[in-house]
């Protein structure tokens, strides 16, 4: 034990007294911030040009009420110029584009022949935007056709809101949900940055003490079962050191940044989100429902959650990181570990991958709670199924399979790692691990 605690306390200082490691931890989060700074100016900077659309409406259905100006396009009526001179016109000049509108004999016929002109591909908002108003006012001209009464129709739409409720009779929030998907992405997505940033660092550690011959010396005092897991154990340490840093400088930047220049970082979040999601969002957080969120995210298991988000980062951290070490120790270099880097890294992008599509629309389906249990895929899955509530049995499970098939993958690795790590000069193949997983001794 007290080997192993050198080796870990070994692996840490190096780690955190490295150049590129200092700058990183403090240069990361201001370029992070200041990204999202740059990204929220140039989304304001576009959304301050003023596009102008022009239109020929020579069908005489649509008037000036049918395009009203927003804050950002500006409509202008050509139909007394004709097609030919506006598309002239539109072509020598600064204008978004031109919107051409013929005369047809049926309602079918018109929304099939309207054409948009534009120097540049238009941008696909524009279209939508134009295609909802056109469809609308066919929409209202069929119907009239019909002899049907657009006012009841209007007068007829109700808004319906459903409550979400418990047995016990507490209310939640719609918005909860989304919360929890936020979270539990965040925390999956946090784990797979982790696991290749750090996996690679102690499968380029290995192979350096392999080049150097310094392992030679290392392995005539430490068994190699204890180096790999001091490494592995020591660069976990300094990495979760990091992302803790991380957390409180982004959080000062961004706190002080907003205090300065008076960003609201909530508007910053919501810059590219369209305007209608973002009228629904303000409609149900209107009134009481924002203080219903907060009593709702108080609600959650926060300290299960953090305990839980603390295990599998370690857990899913140390399974992948011993088979990066066993990676290290069996090559001479960083090249040769092309061939062996895809059957470790597919488990984790398919984590990745299930998570976002199972647990989004069914945290507690079937495909969501296998995953959750396979240990190669658990640490991402079971984070994201946390926040929606898993319960104590499935995580036991979890948490067992996982623990034991960490243990089981250290000491299949520590056999390849080993032999591996006095191996020079030949670049092994995978009937070669298979040869130095079943050696003795």
């Amino acid at each position: 034990m007290n080997k192993l605690k050198l080796i870990i306390r070994r692996e840490f200082i190096a780690k955190v007294r490295n150049k590129s490691f200092i700058m990183m931890t403090f240069l990361s989060p201001i370029i992070l911030v200041g990204m999202g700074f740059l990204i929220y100016f140039l989304t304001q900077k576009n959304d301050e040009k003023i596009k102008e659309i022009v239109y020929v409406d020579n069908s005489g259905m649509f008037s000036k009420e049918d395009f009203r100006d927003t804050k950002t396009i500006k409509y202008i009526d050509y139909s007394a110029l004709g097609v030919a001179l506006t598309k002239k016109k539109v072509e020598e000049g600064n204008y978004y584009g031109a919107l051409l509108i013929p005369k047809q004999d049926s309602l079918e016929l018109l929304a099939k022949s309207i054409e948009f002109y534009s120097k540049d591909s238009p941008g696909m908002s524009v279209i939508s935007s134009l295609e909802n108003k056109i469809e609308q006012k066919i929409r209202n001209e069929k119907l009239n056709s019909f002899g049907i009464d657009l006012e009841k129709i209007k007068a007829s739409k109700i808004n319906t809101d459903i409550k979400m409720l418990n047995f016990s009779g507490e209310e939640s929030s719609k918005l909860i949900n989304g919360l929890k998907i936020g979270v539990g992405a965040i925390s999956g997505y946090l784990l797979m940055m982790f696991v290749i940033i750090y996996g690679s660092s102690v499968m380029r550690s290995v192979i350096e003490e392999k080049t150097s011959r310094i392992i030679e010396i290392i392995v005539s005092s430490v068994k190699p079962f204890q180096l790999m897991l001091g490494k592995i154990l020591g660069n976990a340490s300094a990495g979760l050191l990091q992302f803790l840093i991380w957390g409180i400088i982004i959080f000062v930047i961004s706190t002080v940044a907003s205090a300065v220049f008076g960003v609201d970082m909530a508007e910053m979040q919501s810059a590219r989100i369209p305007a209608e999601q973002m009228d629904a969002v303000k409609q149900a957080t209107a009134g009481d429902k924002g203080q219903l969120i907060i009593q709702e995210i108080l609600k959650l298991p926060l300290l299960k959650m953090f305990v839980l988000f603390i295990f599998y980062f370690l857990g899913g951290f140390m399974l992948y990181s011993s088979l990066f070490a066993a990676v290290g120790a069996a090559v001479d270099n960083e090249t040769d570990t092309q061939q062996f880097m895809l059957p470790i890294m597919l488990p984790l992008i398919l984590g990745v991958y299930v998570g976002f599509a199972t647990v989004i629309n069914d945290p507690h389906g079937s495909i969501a709670v296998l995953f959750s249990h396979i240990p190669f895929t658990s640490p991402i899955v079971m984070l994201m199924r946390v926040p929606f509530g898993v319960s104590w049995t499935e995580l036991i499970i979890s948490m067992t399979l996982l623990l034991v098939t960490f243990v089981f993958m250290v000491w299949l690795a520590a056999k390849i790692y080993r032999v591996g790590i006095l191996m020079y000069g030949k670049k092994p193949t995978y009937k070669d691990l298979y040869k130095w997983l079943k050696y003795k001794g």
